[in-house]
């Protein structure tokens, strides 16, 4: 059943969303646009011309005027944190060779492209807002990963400026000398299961997918003073539907191209 888990995902969410962009709705108001957060899921790419997870993918969002970048982090195998979503380079620069058996040096060497977290945070930091999603890797010695993670995130300052993000709840825990405001679990399914561990371990809130976060769960949430998140708005309609919601933070693979959509409907409601 596992090899063809992918294959269903991704057949379900190209399902919803094409159900979602025929979903009519009015359009949320200029105030309603100006606060709603974007978030360019893994920069705005194609992992053609411009790959995922790069600088030049995330050049492209900035510059564009999205709110935050989703970034993936993982370690090589000298614990320098580096920025790439899968634990090998198969699908993204068609080599087999996993990341966590290359040192920095030789990653460098052969795929410029992959960023380390300090270039990103040097170059984003401030600027965009961060949201870390930390993959379930090898975490060889936890106590120097986190510090490490902590002196490049040093200029910035948690929830104003960062989050970590994570499919596996556990490892938010690994992070230390961060205030849990700043920690994101991520549900991969049945979002309503973590909403006891949000609060229970004083998380800043919870993400999921649109379809899945239902509104009874995201007013028990904001009626906590928790933050939500939803992926991946990928129509018009989508969109304004989780404006409408209130959803703090919406994920998207095209958010260029909504944050040309709110600025052009913020200009043409105001002449």
């Amino acid at each position: 059943m596992s090899a063809f888990a992918p294959a269903l995902e991704s057949g379900y969410f190209k399902l919803m969303d094409a159900v979602f962009a025929r979903w009519p709705g009015p359009a949320p108001s200029p105030d309603q646009l100006r606060q709603c957060k974007l978030i360019s899921h893994r920069g705005e790419h194609n992992n053609r011309d411009i790959k995922e997870n790069t600088i030049a993918a995330f050049d492209r969002a900035a510059e564009a005027g999205v709110w935050g970048l989703e970034l993936d982090l993982r370690w090589t195998a000298d614990l320098v944190p580096v920025v790439l979503h899968d634990p090998d380079l198969g699908r993204v620069f068609q080599d087999q060779r996993r990341v966590a058996r290359l040192a920095f040096k030789e990653l460098r060497a052969g795929f410029v492209q992959v960023p380390s977290l300090a270039e990103v945070v040097a170059r984003f930091g401030g600027r965009c807002h961060l949201m870390i999603e930390i993959k379930n890797t090898e975490w060889p010695d936890p106590a120097s990963q986190s510090k490490d993670i902590h002196q490049i995130l040093a200029p910035l300052k948690p929830v104003q400026d960062y989050h970590f993000i994570s499919l596996v709840p556990e490892l938010l825990a690994r992070i230390r000398d961060v205030p849990g405001q700043a920690m994101i679990p991520i549900a991969y399914h049945r979002p309503g299961k973590l909403y006891r561990q949000v609060l229970t371990r004083r998380w800043g809130g919870l993400c999921g997918h649109y379809t899945m976060m239902g509104n009874r769960l995201v007013c028990r949430l904001k009626s906590r003073g928790k933050a939500t998140g939803t992926g991946y708005a990928a129509s018009r309609n989508c969109l304004f539907r989780e404006v409408r919601r209130g959803i703090d933070w919406i994920f998207s693979n095209t958010a260029v191209e909504l944050q040309q959509l709110i600025n052009a409907n913020i200009e043409r409601e105001l002449l």
